[in-house]
């Protein structure tokens, strides 16, 4: 196991000679390991890891200056879409665009446009996002593409080898896997801006302290494990419900019946542990789910060993206005549940239970 390296400050080794570290914010060795590890998993050159998923987001966004617009997939996590909203009081522009419509895309690229950022699978639809076409059309138009691969983690997906620029994770979910530590990363393959996210990592100080590398790291080693048994309970989950009178829709990107299903198989090699549901009768119904669940713990966030079940529109998305919800398919009848580590049958007849209370 990696060190632990508790230390805010290293020895120069001689006058105006620093060794390999000399303040743990602009580097330490448990966090290089870390980052060596995340760069590696998602074959990447460059990896960077952050205190929290949205500290690596706004180390990534001081990228861009004022008068600078970034073409966003308009389905996305709620906070960064709050994010987004405080840039555009300081002059960054977001335009939502549905970016599985290529047309869409290329009519929103203007010369003022400098990144476009993507969700695939999206939180909480599971909307796919073709990679390989949007970075095509990216290169051509010398605009970044950043990914946030979250959901999937490098074990499903890893979208530097589709040709996209950034790969954005936080790394509490999949990647650490145990609930106990927040954490974020960027990866990337261009050195010139690797060195440009160094020096906005050191100089905003949003970078993840050793302890919490250290975590990261111990739950990067049974990542395979874990992803392969969250993958199998959340499909099998899935098709239950999409069997059920009582469910709507079921958006798993694993199932025939998904519209981008085809896209799933070509460019993820799994569907990982988390997707959403639609319940007949909307919100009250919901509410009555949702408080009708024991082996599911009702709470936010996802990609622990344990399931957790959530209402995106007034849990995660509660920050999203009404109306930008609507636009995005976030519904009071819509529920997003994280498939963990527990025997799928004690999942499934939790949920059955929970389904005949409503």
């Amino acid at each position: 196991m990696p060190p632990i390296y508790q230390t805010s400050t290293f020895a120069f080794e001689d006058v105006n000679k620093p060794g390999p570290f000399d303040y743990s914010r602009s580097g330490n060795p448990t966090r290089r390991a870390l980052e060596q590890s995340l760069a590696e998993l998602e074959s990447g050159r460059f990896g960077f890891a952050f205190a929290t998923g949205m500290a690596a987001e706004t180390t990534l966004l001081m990228l861009f200056a004022q008068g600078d617009r970034l073409i966003v997939h308009n389905d996305l996590y709620g906070g960064t879409y709050r994010l987004l909203a405080i840039l555009r009081d300081r002059g960054i522009e977001a335009e939502y665009v549905d970016l599985r419509d290529l047309d869409a895309l290329r009519a929103a690229i203007t010369p003022a446009a400098k990144a476009i950022w993507i969700e695939s699978p999206t939180n909480p639809c599971m909307n796919l996002v073709d990679l390989e076409a949007v970075a095509k059309i990216a290169r051509e138009r010398r605009v970044l593409t950043v990914c946030d691969n979250t959901f999937l983690s490098p074990y499903f997906q890893r979208p530097l080898e589709w040709g996209i620029d950034v790969v954005l994770h936080s790394t509490t979910k999949y990647i650490n896997g145990h609930s106990d530590v927040v954490g974020g990363a960027l990866v990337v393959n261009d050195e010139a801006l690797a060195e440009r996210l160094a020096y906005l990592q050191k100089s905003l100080g949003t970078c993840a302290a050793p302890f919490d590398s250290f975590l990261v790291l111990r739950g990067i080693k049974t990542l395979p494990v874990r992803m392969e048994e969250h993958n199998r309970n959340a499909l099998e989950i899935a098709c239950r419900l999409e069997r059920h009178p009582k469910i709507r829709a079921v958006h798993h990107p694993g199932l025939p019946s998904h519209p981008q299903h085809a896209l799933a198989k070509r460019q993820m090699s799994g569907y990982g542990g988390t997707f959403s549901f639609r319940v007949r009768g909307g919100q009250e119904e919901a509410f009555r789910l949702l408080g009708a669940v024991e082996v599911f713990t009702l709470a936010e966030s996802l990609g622990g060993v344990e399931s957790l079940i959530e209402h995106p529109v007034t849990m995660t998305h509660a920050s999203v206005p009404p109306g930008v919800l609507q636009k995005m398919g976030i519904t009071p009848d819509l529920i997003r549940i994280s498939v963990g580590l527990e025997d799928a049958g004690d999942l499934a007849a939790d949920l059955e239970a929970a389904l005949a209370r409503v």
